[in-house]
């Protein structure tokens, strides 16, 4: 009898051993899962499911993340509202995001506010301008990614105007204080030395928020306008075809600084691919993520920009867009 207890007892203790290393072994993946690399977004007023947010996560695909499962992505939008901010950085902060990705540069100040440690990733706005970093090839600190601005872009946008529109005198120049993705001193100045060598007036109007987009339409109406210049900024992306409409509606034609507002009616934009933008700047994103320092990465700048015209907005308009201009866009819309 105590040989068969024994033998009951030894075999009891190999099934516990056995079950105990069963349990650590598919216990592990789980452990593991919980430690996948963080990327956060803090977005002005862009929603989740923006084309930008949609070209990050597939810049992240091709590098051959898998989202919830090799990388987890955390989303906090502003809606608008730039006094969020801070909150919505330390929410980030907290979740412990390895990295995190702006397309603002109110979004880059309030992560920085919340930490000096995390990497930012920036992306459709010049970092130069907004005082964020004293130089592109050398960033230093913790901020890196893309620029989208160059100071030509105001002279081109007003040159297409002109050419569009050949007796062309008076621009009206619609701004959102508070949410440029340049400082306003830079713009305006690049503008005004524009305006000047062509010749043209401009007139300054403000939308700070979504209610105030129609009367700034009107306002422009007021000063006898003949043309709209939109100067880019987190709310006027968020509104891209309410502005569209307003511009149709005050027969005013207009220019904007990406695809995006051609796409939803506008008459014709020039800028950068804000959603290929966001897709290099998983490349960034990545790279960090295997250890490399943000400030030991230089900043890129724009080397290519697109036009695109709509022709259906230019018929309704009355307009005829010179072949010149159609011949040269990227994208016409028909």
């Amino acid at each position: 009898m105590r040989r068969s207890d024994d033998s009951v007892i030894a075999r009891l203790l190999l099934l516990t051993v056995a079950f105990n290393f069963a349990l650590a072994t598919t216990s592990a993946p789980a452990q593991q899962s919980d430690k996948i690399p963080t990327v956060g977004y803090l977005a002005g007023a862009v929603r989740s499911d923006d084309p930008i947010i949609a070209a990050l996560r597939q810049g992240l695909r091709e590098l051959g993340y898998v989202e919830g499962r090799t990388i987890r992505i955390e989303f906090r939008t502003a809606q608008g509202h730039d006094d969020r901010l801070p909150q919505l950085a330390q929410e980030l902060v907290q979740l412990k995001a390895d990295v995190i990705v702006v397309a603002t540069p109110q979004s880059a100040r309030a992560i920085q506010r919340a930490t000096a440690t995390t990497p930012i990733v920036i992306a459709l706005f010049d970092p130069l301008a907004a005082g964020l970093v004293a130089d592109l090839a050398h960033p230093d600190g913790n901020i890196t990614g893309l620029s989208s601005m160059s100071p030509e872009l105001s002279a081109k946008r007003l040159q297409l105007l002109r050419e569009m529109l050949p007796r062309l005198k008076r621009v009206a120049v619609i701004s959102s204080p508070g949410s440029l993705t340049l400082t306003p001193t830079r713009m305006i100045e690049d503008l005004k030395a524009a305006a000047l060598s062509m010749s043209l007036d401009l007139n300054f109007v403000s939308a700070r928020t979504s209610q105030e987009l129609g009367g700034a339409f009107s306002a422009a109406n007021q000063t006898h306008a003949q043309a709209v210049y939109l100067f880019e900024s987190a709310l006027f992306y968020s509104q891209r075809a309410t502005l569209a409409r307003l511009a149709l509606q005050s027969r005013l034609p207009a220019i904007y600084g990406t695809r995006a507002f051609a796409e939803e009616g506008g008459l014709m934009s020039y800028g950068v691919n804000y959603p290929d933008q966001l897709r290099r700047a998983a490349g960034y994103v990545d790279k960090i993520l295997k250890g490399a320092k943000p400030g030991d990465l230089p900043i890129a700048q724009p080397s290519t920009f697109e036009l695109v015209v709509n022709l259906k907005t230019a018929k309704s308009l009355g307009i005829t867009i010179p072949e010149s201009i159609v011949l040269r866009a990227d994208k016409v819309i028909r």
